[in-house]
């Protein structure tokens, strides 16, 4: 694996035929997509959520998702959009920022949940019962769909002489990285780091299903350890990315959210006992 990406030149294009290419990003989006949609309705059936009630939100979520995430990148990389604004349109080329999609879902479940009867639970339970069931499938979505990002060569770190870096096309590279030919793999260790998050996650939740201890307490933790261990990735990797975003208080913008994500996070957990990892351990028991 290491050699490959050494070695391999990847293409963005996965097939052609005539006038039509279908690219490796939107088969990722995809792929990404059914993987999150599978895993979260096998999660919801234990929870006695309807899987019909799981799909269309995926649906919603994933229309509503992509538009945000379009959106919040567009907001990173503004001058460049203000000055090419038919560039918009071209999602195929890659930039779907995580953060536009977390704050458009979190809208889209929220008024998904008032529409839905939920075992009599009030609108914020329901919310945070139907957030905390899609967690481990969205961090399984970003895992997959970070691949796209490799094959379109535009999620690359600092340049590096590491064995496991790789190569990125002269036209891909930034202004200052023009003569270095290899590069940090930052795709990579976000999917990996991705990979980490849901396997805690999905086993979380198995473990609750198993003790017969389903409460919306649980969802709600499996939210906030979500958004601290996201964070946390991202703060780090964006030491090392490349893309182009804004620079605020001497850190990137994401790296900025990121944050204050964490921060918020561990406030949450400190001032909330029932939600601190231990109390919940003992709850289990």
């Amino acid at each position: 694996m290491i050699n490959f990406l050494h070695t391999f030149n990847p293409s963005p294009i996965l097939i052609s035929y005539g006038p039509i290419n279908l690219h490796w990003y939107g088969f990722f989006i995809v792929l990404g997509i059914i993987a999150a949609i599978t895993v979260s309705t096998q999660v919801a059936s234990y929870y006695k959520i309807k899987k019909e009630e799981i799909i269309d939100l995926s649906f919603w979520l994933m229309i509503n998702g992509i538009i945000g995430a379009r959106l919040y990148h567009v907001f990173l990389e503004f001058p460049f959009y203000a000055a090419h604004p038919f560039n918009i349109l071209k999602i195929w080329q890659g930039g779907l920022a995580i953060h536009g999609a977390i704050i458009t879902g979190l809208i889209t479940v929220y008024f998904y949940a008032k529409k839905i009867n939920l075992n009599q639970h009030d609108q914020w339970s329901k919310l945070t019962i139907l957030t905390g069931i899609m967690t481990p499938g969205l961090a399984l979505a970003q895992a997959i769909g970070r691949w796209g990002n490799y094959f379109n060569q535009e999620l690359f770190g600092k340049p590096t002489d590491l064995p496991w870096s790789i190569p990125i096309n002269i036209l891909n590279r930034p202004a200052e990285y023009i003569f270095s030919e290899f590069f940090h793999p930052a795709f990579l260790y976000e999917s990996l780091g991705n990979i980490f998050i849901f396997i805690s996650l999905i086993s979380f939740h198995i473990w609750i299903i198993k003790k017969q201890k389903i409460k919306k307490i649980y969802c709600l933790l499996s939210i906030v350890y979500y958004l601290l261990f996201y964070s946390i990735l991202r703060f780090f990797l964006e030491f090392i990315r490349t893309d182009l975003t804004p620079i605020i208080f001497g850190l990137r913008f994401p790296q900025l959210i990121s944050l204050i994500i964490i921060l918020a996070s561990i406030t949450v957990l400190a001032y909330s006992p029932k939600l601190s990892f231990t109390k919940t351990i003992d709850n289990i028991k």
